[in-house]
């Protein structure tokens, strides 16, 4: 009973939102035809309006509800109102019967696919976000129990053997740190998305950011962690102001960045740089790496790449999390993502943000 009670309201929920949407969309309607009636003879041109009335309805409001008493109302408006014998319903008329149960039929088939269209868009949208769900929690669940497997393992060689010397002490330790700070990279991708709301949508706090300071704090936090390799930072010569969630951007750039380290095998250095592309802003890293295997290319931002896959091969580094975490938050500011092979070897991955509206200017 109460299943069958859930699935009446589903279909047919009731919102005082949706009936002010119903009725405003058929007064307009009504008026129009009243006005066309002003000052033409025919009778034609109701059928179609109203027709129209019960796909906007249909499509703007929830359910079944609106969409089928609006094409009862509009039926009934139609044949009353607007057709001979106006003010009267008579089904001893010729052809009238017909005329009414047609327009009926095709208002309410307009209205129940119009409601399965959009019913079948919603649940589209929540597969996708199920589907980056399984795959967050399965880049999460390896990247990190493979390095808390390789912290304990180095703790338990120094504990347990005693007698190993100093130099392999510091050099399990310097493991154990490394690893730490992986996990800690993690935590921070696995908090951004926490900041990212349940539609995908931003229920983040945008403001104008000037680009420039985003690429040097970026640069700088890549520098602490590759000293050895060089990073080269470009931007616009006038002030390129992009509204953003800074530290999420911010993130984004130190993701793609040590990814080109990491995954490029032999980069010695990356370009950092933004730029004004119309209305957009066009964030890219570059690297003269090996570049990105063409059978990964289709792949790199559903999650689904494994460690076995990378070329560290190592079981460690894997560029699942990092990316589907990147391509979420660029979404979340209206924006998009691209890879791409250089010609000269290495690799791009490059985002863009929507500009402000003085910058549009």
């Amino acid at each position: 009973m109460h299943s069958e009670e859930s699935i009446l309201k589903r279909l047919f929920p009731f919102r005082w939102q949706d009936l002010l949407v119903c009725v405003a969309i058929l007064f307009c309607a009504a008026t129009v035809c009243m006005i066309l009636q002003s000052v033409s003879t025919s009778e034609g041109f109701a059928s179609p309006i109203f027709v129209l009335a019960v796909l906007l309805i249909s499509r703007l409001t929830n359910g079944y509800l609106f969409g089928l008493a609006a094409s009862v109302v509009g039926v009934i408006a139609v044949n009353y109102t607007f057709t001979y014998p106006y003010g009267a319903i008579d089904f001893t008329l010729s052809g009238y019967p017909l005329t009414f149960l047609t327009f009926l039929m095709v208002s309410v088939v307009t209205s129940a696919m119009t409601t399965q269209v959009k019913q079948q868009e919603r649940l589209r949208a929540e597969n996708e976000k199920e589907k980056m769900r399984a795959n967050l929690l399965r880049s999460v669940s390896h990247d990190i129990r493979t390095p808390l497997t390789s912290i304990v393992g180095s703790t338990s060689a120094i504990l347990e053997n005693p007698s190993i010397s100093r130099a392999e002490q510091e050099d399990l330790l310097r493991d154990v740190r490394d690893e730490a700070q992986w996990l800690i990279r993690v935590v921070e991708n696995l908090l951004s998305v926490t900041r990212i709301g349940e539609n995908g949508q931003a229920q983040i706090a945008k403001k104008d950011e000037a680009a420039e300071e985003i690429l040097g704090d970026a640069a700088r936090k890549f520098r602490k962690r590759f000293p050895n390799v060089n990073i080269t930072v470009e931007a616009p010569r006038e002030l390129l102001l992009v509204p953003m969630d800074a530290i999420l951007i911010e993130q984004v750039l130190v993701n793609l960045l040590e990814n080109a380290v990491r995954h490029g095998e032999t980069t010695t250095c990356v370009s950092l740089s933004v730029r004004r592309q119309g209305r957009l802003a066009k964030f890219s890293v570059r690297d003269n790496g090996r570049g990105i295997p063409r059978d990964q290319l289709p792949r790199l931002f559903d999650g689904t790449l494994k460690s076995s896959e990378t070329s560290s091969g190592d079981g460690k580094r894997d560029m699942g999390l990092g990316l589907v975490v990147c391509l979420t938050i660029v979404r979340a500011h209206n924006g998009f993502m691209e890879a791409q092979n250089m010609e000269g070897g290495g690799a791009e991955f490059f985002f863009c943000l929507p500009l402000s509206e003085e910058e549009e200017q």
